[in-house]
């Protein structure tokens, strides 16, 4: 089986599995995660997009910690922005845009400045040991979602972990997965990033 096709797999939100890690390997990896967000202010990338009804999208990701992301669309009719306090989706197509808080979504992990990672983050067991998988949930506000990290080990990554990418489940239970490539970590990423121009509405 390829590596892309085991990340696949391990994306999938059947791979959560309610297996037993040993404590030890458990508080290292987790310690592991916290130092790679740590090290990582910016990133990066092109990714791959999967939502639960089975459609594909692609375009650009560049994050800023804390609270800032973008995601820009093959097209550029479509993109989402984190700005630090929402998380406005934007079709131009269409002319509309729709916002949530973004720390009341499953993003709002990933982007924490200071993400409490010992207390909602638990290690899933994978065969391949080359491979960490991560759940990250709240449970004292699981209508924040859940998110699934996927990462590869690499001592020449931040913190030795490469992201290759996540899913995340919202509290509607819609899956979103995001494979990443070609990632680069700590660039330069402007400010402008994380604004969007308004859509202009359709008559």
């Amino acid at each position: 089986m390829s590596f892309p096709t085991i990340f696949a797999r391990v994306l999938s939100p059947v791979a959560i599995v309610a297996l037993a890690v040993p404590a030890q390997a458990q508080t290292g990896d987790i310690a592991k995660v916290q130092t790679h967000l740590a090290a990582v202010q910016s990133m990066t990338a092109n990714f791959v997009q999967t939502d639960s009804k089975n459609h594909v999208a692609r375009g650009t990701l560049q994050l800023k910690r804390p609270g800032r992301i973008r995601f820009q669309y093959e097209g550029n009719d479509l993109v989402l922005v984190g700005n630090g306090s929402k998380l406005t989706f934007v079709d131009y197509e269409v002319g509309q845009k729709s916002s949530w808080d973004l720390n009341k979504t499953p993003l709002g992990i990933l982007l924490s400045a200071n993400p409490d990672i010992n207390r909602i983050a638990r290690i899933v067991p994978q065969k391949d040991d080359r491979l960490l998988l991560v759940r990250a949930r709240d449970a004292r506000r699981p209508e924040f979602g859940t998110l699934l990290l996927a990462f590869v080990r690499a001592p020449s990554a931040p913190g030795g972990l490469l992201l290759e990418g996540w899913t995340a489940v919202d509290a509607q239970n819609k899956k979103t997965t995001i494979k990443l490539e070609n990632q680069r970590y700590n660039v330069a990423v402007p400010e402008s990033a994380f604004t969007f121009a308004e859509p202009k509405k359709r008559k």
